[in-house]
């Protein structure tokens, strides 16, 4: 199949990722290539030198958004949503004219699902977040045989869809390659934490929960929230508390694979938590916060405590090292493997494009000639 996959545009969709979406959408791309399809991966333009092999580069913006308009300081400003709509009513021309048999839409943008009930595009949209206002409607009003919609947890459901989800959605679970993410037989002791640093997902409370429990702790990620890390994480960063800094996969991995447990604590309806299964298959048992999907994606690999509660959260440390390795590396290669992931995404692009064909007769694949002409769309505010 002619597969577009469109991603994020905050930040490069580039290794060491910034965060699960990058990460998805890249391994997604990667994955489906490796399958044999034509993959055209919709970004920034600067993650072109880091994509996957066989995948062209189709760039959204130049430069992706965050260098230039900061989310911390510029979301919700007029000035961004202008930047983002021009990109994005440019690359609605793109699709129009790409003659994609399938596009899989990662974006947190307004203007793909609308152009895609619209104009009768062959569209899974994967909602990797939980619901804002604005893109619930949009969602309401994009749903079609041709245009579905995914979530990344059973418990993202209700919250997207509170009197019921259309036929036309699903569940699609992330999936990880556990070969990338080696299982380690046994640990050292210590404990990870890796992320985004960023308050709510509350690298400090892992902090405390670890001095608390008496072990030791190093803190992995991208430092998103730099006021933050300077007031609540720096000044503990001493003897059994340390910052690794932001590492690629490989070398998470290794870390992963010789710490005993891993530390999670997000504070926000958390939708999946990538970082839970990639340290889940290096034989990591999870000590974290019940929030959101955590039950649901850690499962019997882990154990929970109420959001916010240190001294819950270093008894569950205690008890999560005494998890098997194997259980954690099990459940991840049963439920969360990439291989299963695509198996299921193959699926949903085979019903849109039947469904995209389906009734009047439009194709779901459109001459090319490298994008064709421009289409005026009818875009929704």
């Amino acid at each position: 199949m002619r597969i577009a996959v469109l991603a994020h545009v905050r930040h490069p969709i580039a290794p060491p990722f910034a965060g699960g979406m990058e990460a998805h959408s890249w391994h997604l791309a990667d994955g489906l290539a490796c399958r044999g399809h034509e993959v055209t991966l919709m970004a920034s333009g600067d993650s072109a030198p880091y994509a996957p092999d066989g995948v062209h580069v189709h760039s959204v913006l130049d430069e992706h958004y965050d260098r230039r308009f900061p989310w911390h300081d510029w979301h919700g400003t007029q000035a961004l949503n202008d930047h983002l709509d021009t990109a994005f009513a440019e690359l609605s021309d793109t699709l129009v004219a790409g003659g994609f048999d399938a596009i899989h839409n990662n974006t947190l943008h307004r203007f793909p699902p609308q152009l895609a009930h619209a104009k009768r595009l062959p569209m899974v949209t994967s909602l990797h977040v939980p619901p804002f206002a604005w893109m619930r409607g949009v969602v309401e009003r994009s749903v079609s045989p041709w245009s579905r919609f995914t979530v990344t947890s059973r418990q993202q459901v209700p919250r997207w869809w509170p009197d019921g989800a259309p036929a036309d959605a699903s569940v699609l679970h992330n999936g990880i390659d556990p070969a990338a993410w080696a299982y380690g037989p046994r640990g050292d002791g210590s404990a990870i934490w890796a992320g985004r640093i960023t308050p709510n997902k509350a690298p400090h409370l892992a902090i405390a929960a670890a001095q608390r429990a008496g072990i030791p702790l190093t803190l992995f990620g991208t430092i998103e929230h730099r006021d933050y890390f300077e007031a609540e994480v720096r000044p503990h960063l001493r003897g059994a508390i340390r910052y690794g800094g932001h590492l690629q996969g490989r070398g998470l991995a290794r870390e992963f694979g010789s710490a005993s447990v891993l530390i999670f604590t997000p504070l926000w309806d958390e939708p999946f938590g990538l970082v839970a299964i990639e340290a889940m298959s290096c034989g990591l048992p999870v000590a974290a916060f019940d929030m959101g999907a955590v039950a649901e994606v850690v499962g019997p690999a882990g154990s929970l405590a109420p959001a916010g509660d240190v001294a819950a959260l270093a008894t569950a440390i205690g008890s999560a090292l005494d998890i098997p390795r194997q259980v954690p590396r099990a459940r991840v290669v049963e439920q969360f493997s990439l291989s299963r992931m695509l198996d299921e995404a193959e699926v949903l692009y085979q019903t849109v494009a039947v469904s995209a064909r389906a009734d009047d007769g439009v194709p779901a694949r459109r001459p090319d000639p490298r994008y064709a002409e421009p289409t005026v769309l009818p875009i929704v505010g």
